[in-house]
């Protein structure tokens, strides 16, 4: 959802001007904009020699309600749900006075961004994450409600997601305050714009789909039939479609069930990960071992064929070091996919 060009304009700032807070007295200079929704525009500032980010709007009550929510996040132990809030004040001006807030800024790619650069095995690992911080949320009573790529920043290292832009974030029970349509479950004729768990459970979904659709599609005949229509199309979502579809029909009640769930897919794809590699392990070494064998064969018999046994010493050392080499290729092979497998599941187990 968009807001009105009214209010964009009564917000516009530019590059170098400074605010100056009417009761805390503390000055931001504007960097540059970084989006703008409904309920006003969020700019890149400078203050105090770093950087924050810093939300105008016109609608006092919009600010209380996101301040509020901000605070909420704050209280709730071990999360990083939105990003820490630093400042709320007033900036008078000749048209009247803005109501603004100051929050973390936080620095990183978004979701599909990243996914794109890092690749595509890590869309489930950032999944599990963002279903871990929706568990905390919606604990404390509340729905994100606008859930989509734009929303969410990858920090790191270690990769690690954070939720931003809390405007649409909803008190459950109450309607959604806003929303992007291509994650609406109302949008898809698949639920109601009542703030539920199950509303944010339905974008994460569509937010997986939306990885193998970075520029989204349109919505034609709707409802659950075209969406699983796109699943079935992207191969990299074939292992996740009944868990997408579940979903999408509101199957889980809650984001540890659905993230339980996924947890279990991804273990599943690494054993198979490693049955598969296993077999390949027996396989390559068996043929490495018949050829060796044929080699040492027909090395003895034109050893005992021939009058001058003089060659013999250097076919020997060219063997061993054949037999070495491969040796040696194996063990690194090993090696490096043992610890990849240990590795994933101990990103897994942070989690």
């Amino acid at each position: 959802m968009m807001m009105n060009h009214s209010l964009k304009n009564q917000c516009k700032l530019n590059v170098g001007q400074v605010i100056t807070g009417k009761w805390h007295h503390n000055q931001y200079t504007i960097t540059k904009e970084l989006g703008f929704g409904a309920n006003g525009i969020v700019y890149l500032a400078q203050s105090k020699n770093q950087y924050v980010a810093l939300k105008l709007s016109d609608n006092g009550m919009s600010i209380t309600s996101e301040v509020n929510v901000l605070k909420s996040f704050a209280k709730v132990q071990g999360s990083t749900l939105g990003p820490s809030l630093l400042d709320v004040d007033d900036w008078v001006r000749g048209t009247g006075t803005i109501s603004f807030y100051v929050m973390e800024y936080i620095h990183g790619l978004s979701f599909l961004e990243f996914v794109e650069q890092k690749g595509k095995s890590w869309m489930p690992v950032l999944v599990l994450q963002l279903l871990s911080d929706l568990e905390k949320l919606h604990s404390s009573g509340w729905v994100f409600g606008d859930l989509k790529p734009e929303n969410l920043i990858v920090t790191g290292p270690p990769p690690k997601i954070r939720c931003i832009d809390v405007g649409g974030t909803t008190i459950q029970g109450r309607a959604i305050k806003e929303f992007t349509e291509f994650y609406d479950r109302g949008y898809w004729g698949l639920g109601s714009r009542k703030a539920d768990p199950k509303y944010d459970l339905f974008a994460v979904a569509m937010i997986m789909i939306n990885t193998s659709y970075p520029k989204r599609f349109n919505k034609t005949t709707g409802g659950i039939n075209q969406l699983t229509q796109a699943i079935n199309e992207k191969m990299e979502l074939s292992k996740y479609k009944n868990f997408i579809l579940s979903a999408l029909l509101g199957h889980y009640t809650t984001a540890k069930e659905m993230r339980k769930q996924l947890l279990y897919i991804v273990g599943e794809d690494q054993s198979n990960s490693s049955r598969v590699t296993r077999a390949q392990f027996r396989t390559q070494t068996q043929t490495r071992t018949k050829t060796s064998s044929v080699s040492i064969s027909r090395s003895n018999t034109y050893a005992a064929n021939t009058p001058n046994h003089q060659n013999q010493a250097p076919q020997q050392r060219q063997l061993q070091k054949k037999k070495r080499k491969s040796k040696g290729i194996l063990e690194t092979v090993f090696i490096v996919f043992f610890v990849t497998l240990l590795y994933a599941f101990y990103v897994i187990e942070k989690l």
